[in-house]
């Protein structure tokens, strides 16, 4: 009897500890799970905000990709940039926006994928209230890696062509 009762508070406790912990974690839902370190903040020349870069693939002969990592803080977002060879764009946490030239804005969530198809003018970053993460590739870099362009203005983040 003494072992039913103990084991029975012992299972109370554990679903109370997780029910609680799964609250908790509800309540904050502007806090975003960061699988890397945040990085260095990128250049102002080349982004509206502040945007954090960790590279985790460094370029090489053999495999001729980059991989990294961006944290776009809440409002911050690329200037518009084309990648030679294209870039594909991993969202890992938060909320953002993508959009090549010529195309309407599309609003990113966790789960998604990009392919900026290559040479093609495109920007990302965050939404107003959310920040965003990325892990993004850029195959075949013998071709090159980027060409920054213009500063992306408030009416394209906002939505408009």
């Amino acid at each position: 009897m003494k072992l039913i009762l103990l084991t029975t508070i012992t299972l109370l406790l554990a679903v109370s500890a997780n029910c609680l912990g799964q609250a908790s974690k509800k309540q904050d839902k502007s806090e975003l799970n960061f699988i890397f370190p945040k990085g260095e903040l990128g250049p102002a020349e080349n982004f509206i905000g502040k945007a954090w870069n960790i590279g985790i693939v460094a370029n090489d002969s053999v495999y001729n990709t980059v991989v990294g990592n961006v944290y776009f803080e809440p409002g911050a977002r690329s200037n518009w940039h084309r990648h030679p060879a294209g870039q594909m764009l991993i969202i890992t946490d938060g909320v953002g926006y993508h959009q090549i030239k010529g195309h309407p804005r599309q609003t990113l969530k966790k789960g998604d994928v990009v392919r900026c198809p290559p040479n093609l003018e495109h920007w990302h970053g965050a939404s107003p209230d959310s920040g965003m993460l990325q892990m993004y590739i850029l195959p075949k870099t013998e071709k090159g890696i980027v060409t920054w362009l213009q500063k992306v203005t408030d009416e394209e983040y906002r939505g408009g062509n």
